[in-house]
């Protein structure tokens, strides 16, 4: 597990290095097709890394606005305090997350934050409403250990910084529209005009595919490893089993969830996509290869 969180804690800093290079390159080129002279590379450089904290320090609350989330309380979801309190001691935590409600039909859940000591689980109505206690204890368990392995900070930053890149790839073209015609009075019009161009195309191209492939880096095997260890705190890997069950068979569609955020998910929210086996570009693994590891845990 040890080796799990340094290795997490490796790929954010990857990730977010990353980031920064994509996203200075990409506002030096808007720069550029506004005309704002030497100093574009200073501005795009200094943005850059202000984005970068700003998105690490404020991933949590960005997702959990996305969601629209809105805190659980202790009236109304007692269990799933009462729940979460005793998995906590389980897991060894030295703080409690913060629970979050979602008003959805469809059973599904997950974590976010940037460490233990700010995370937040967040679930939705339809999985209070339709798991029973045992279930619902096997999920939260499984968000558990998603935070006691830091995967949340990796899987928050990535959400965050590949929405990012995506928005601004599109405002470089709105740019390149918009600002290219104040550069006719150069010799170089054309040529220059031509570069912008290719390079808008290109980070059109690949914002996607860079988003998708930093997504995988919260492989499988993460989902793969908070069921174990969901198990392994709860004792019951039943009722895990019968938990992932009931969610991956339920017809009804997330409507808050979307591409950047359905990683996140303990199950993929979009029910059009019906997994039966998983492969290279799959957010999870499939409910058959899930349930047949949690099995073999007996």
């Amino acid at each position: 597990m040890y080796e799990d969180i340094r290795s997490n804690k490796i790929k954010t800093g990857v990730i977010i290095s990353i980031f920064i290079v994509v996203i200075t390159l990409i506002l030096y080129y808007i720069c550029m097709a506004f005309d704002l002279g030497p100093f574009s590379i200073i501005i795009a450089l200094a943005f850059s890394i202000l984005a970068s904290f700003a998105s690490y320090y404020n991933s949590d609350k960005i997702i959990l606005s996305m969601s629209k989330a809105r805190p659980a309380t202790h009236e109304e979801n007692q269990k799933l305090v009462n729940i979460l309190d005793a998995l906590v001691i389980s897991a060894g935590l030295n703080c409690t997350p913060k629970l979050y409600v979602v008003e959805d039909k469809q059973p599904n859940a997950f974590a976010t934050g940037r460490d233990p000591e700010h995370s937040v689980i967040c679930v939705t109505t339809g999985l209070l409403e339709k798991l029973d206690y045992y279930e619902l204890e096997g999920v939260i368990g499984h968000e558990l250990a998603h935070i006691a392995n830091y995967d949340i900070r990796l899987s928050a930053v990535v959400t965050v910084m590949v929405s990012f890149v995506v928005i601004l790839s599109d405002i470089f073209t709105r740019a390149f529209l918009w600002g290219g015609g104040r550069r006719s009075s150069r010799d170089n019009e054309g040529n220059g005009n031509a570069i912008l161009m290719l390079i808008g195309l290109v980070f059109l191209i690949l914002a996607p595919i860079f988003g998708k492939l930093a997504q995988l880096a919260i492989s499988r095997r993460r989902e793969f490893l908070a069921d174990a260890t969901s198990a392994k705190y709860t004792r019951n890997p039943d009722g895990l089993i019968s938990a992932l069950q009931k969610i991956c068979n339920d017809p009804n569609e997330l409507e808050t969830a979307n591409k950047s955020t359905a990683h996140m998910y303990i199950a993929s929210p979009f029910k059009n996509e019906k997994i039966t086996k998983s492969s290279i570009w799959s957010t999870h693994p499939s409910l058959d290869e899930r349930v047949e590891a949690l099995r073999n845990l007996k």
